[in-house]
């Protein structure tokens, strides 16, 4: 397999450039280029420039203020806190059920992968309020809950559930095509030799898909970190207490603290240039990964 790689690599260095059909002349390629770059400039770079430059308009003083005062730091706690139960659960279950659809059969498997999109599919402005039908006073659980002192919806509860199910397919998604490419070979090998399950997943299973894990769980954390439609219906929008940092920031601008809300917006703009960074660095490993695994 290897050879053949180094064998095609090399051909395909030999070729003049009007011995390759599979490449477009340079004009179009410029042209596509520039169509691309011009689209980034001015949906990604130049939003974020003007959310950097509003936050910093009065001054660093002003900004430092923005983000060290009571309301916005509770709003960072909070969206810490969400994540931090949100995104390990998510990992299980993703870890799990791309595992349970890549590598065995069962029925109901194909209505399995069909709930993992869900999420997907619904607004999540929708899904908050499926919770608040479900959890809330007048809901189905409601007054169950009530009865026995157990608030969800205006709740840290509440908001984890939300952040839950808008990030759930993350993790899975990136796992479950690597794992169906993968195949079962090496875990039946393993388990021929005499590992258990769980000697097989950790020893075989996880290892073969780590950096697509990793990718998983950091979309899921970027995600839940940035969500609002879902959470803004739970929330109650409660200061300090139930709202994260997306709401903060549309509090602050609805009052316009305009320097304060897009301080608070800085900081997730921030989130979203150091995701795509890792995301690169994941990509660029798991592409060596597999370049080496296809030469030996």
């Amino acid at each position: 397999m290897g050879g053949l790689t180094r064998t095609l690599a090399a051909a395909r260095t030999r070729l003049k450039p009007a011995d390759r059909p599979w490449e477009e002349p340079l004009g179009i390629r410029l042209a596509l280029i520039a169509i691309a770059v011009v689209f980034l400039v001015l949906f990604l770079v130049l939003p974020l420039a003007v959310v950097l430059t509003e936050a910093l308009r009065k001054g660093v003083d002003a900004y430092l203020e923005g983000i060290g005062s009571e309301e916005s730091l509770a709003a960072i706690r909070l969206t810490l806190t969400v994540a931090a139960i949100a995104v390990p659960l998510n990992t299980i279950f993703g870890l799990a059920t791309a595992w349970a659809i890549a590598k065995f059969e069962f029925p109901g498997k194909s209505l399995l992968t069909t709930f993992v999109d869900l999420p997907f599919s619904v607004s999540p402005v929708i899904s908050g309020l499926i919770y608040v039908l479900l959890f809330g006073a007048n809901g189905w659980f409601g007054p169950f809950l009530e009865a026995h002192g157990i608030r969800v919806i205006f709740t840290v509860a509440g908001l984890v559930i939300a952040t839950i199910f808008v990030t759930l397919p993350f993790v899975a998604r990136e796992l479950i095509p690597l794992m169906q490419e993968q195949g079962t070979d090496e875990e039946e090998a393993a388990v021929l030799l005499g590992a258990s399950g769980l000697q097989t997943f950790f020893r075989v299973t996880l290892p073969n898909v780590k950096w697509a894990l990793l990718y998983g769980v950091l979309l899921c954390n970027a995600r839940a970190m940035g969500e609002f439609g879902a959470v803004s219906v739970v929330s109650g929008h409660i200061r300090g207490q139930t709202n994260t940092m997306p709401l903060q920031v549309e509090i602050l601008y609805n009052e316009y603290n305009f320097v304060g809300a897009f301080a608070v917006a800085s900081l997730l703009a921030g989130l979203a240039l150091v995701t795509l960074v890792l995301k690169t660095l994941l990509e660029w490993r798991f592409r060596s990964d597999r370049t080496e695994s296809a030469e030996s």
